[in-house]
């Protein structure tokens, strides 16, 4: 007979620092380093250097797909009026976490966050410093299960209304392009019309050889594999979505804050749709 008594948090916390692996490197925390964060262990120093020794140009990639999510929800929370995101692959807490971006516009944004590293739970509390008008919750979950996902969400946002849905730098560990566009209908199956999807990707469409020769290289290493997608497959995962302009660009390309010097492309491609 199984012992009725629930885990305590100790307990949970027992087991979270178990399934924290720092011997293997992990994608969030590479990130941390490449945008210049102190959340990561020397592997992913280790393995961040080797894939910068393809694709030099990652950090900026980095910067440019943070850049991004801050312009997509300061425009969903300003000019379309979005009062609640749904941030899933939310990764290591940086500047301009996507509630500190929204309740800037508007401090009666709610917003849910949702990862399955553990390191990235250990830092949730810094997810979670919510403008008291608004609301902030963080839940595991993983990607590949979109039911978990809104069930967990319904506890703090409002379903039948609006929700912008962001997946930055996630949807790149779900390997088949069905799974991945299922995925993303699943998730806009739950929310109304009048809600969006954020995504950006690693992509082909940039320095493709180099970044297939960067995944392959981290495929071997023993962690989350991932994919790369070109821009015909982007256009799948946003089927059924009214694509915003400028469509579906090079992330440093999407509405850019300035316009007086060309912004250069960088390996992440980004868009944002509504759904009708």
């Amino acid at each position: 007979m199984s012992d009725p008594t629930p885990p305590s948090p100790d307990d949970e916390g027992v087991a979270r620092t178990a399934r924290l692996r720092t011997d293997v490197s992990h994608s969030a925390r590479i990130w941390n380093y490449w945008l210049g964060g102190k959340d990561h262990y020397p592997v992913d120093e280790e393995v961040g250097d080797q894939i910068l020794s393809f694709v030099p140009a990652l950090p900026r990639s980095a910067v440019a797909d943070r850049r991004f999510l801050a312009r997509a929800v300061r425009h969903l929370a300003g000019e379309a009026g979005i009062r609640q995101f749904l941030d899933i692959g939310t990764g290591l807490p940086t500047a301009d976490n996507t509630h500190e971006v929204a309740q800037r516009v508007d401090p009666s944004c709610r917003i849910v966050y949702v990862d399955n590293d553990p390191l990235v739970l250990t830092h949730a509390h810094a997810l979670l410093t919510s403008a008291p008008e608004g609301a902030t919750d963080y839940i595991e979950a993983d990607v590949h299960d979109p039911e978990t996902i809104l069930a967990g969400a319904a506890r703090t946002l409002d379903l039948s209304r609006p929700v912008a849905i962001t997946m930055l730098g996630i949807l790149n560990f779900v390997l088949d392009t069905d799974e991945a566009a299922a995925v993303v209908r699943r998730l806009l199956d739950g929310v109304p019309a009048g809600s969006y999807l954020v995504v950006s990707h690693p992509t082909t469409e940039v320095d493709g050889e180099a970044m297939k020769t960067a995944v392959e290289y981290w495929n071997g290493q023993g962690s989350a594999p991932m994919t790369l997608r070109s821009r015909a497959d982007l256009v799948r995962i946003f089927e059924g979505v009214e694509v915003l302009e400028p469509g579906i660009v090079s992330c440093s390309r999407w509405r850019p804050d300035s316009a007086e010097t060309e912004p250069v492309e960088v390996t992440h491609f980004g868009g944002v749709g509504r759904k009708r």
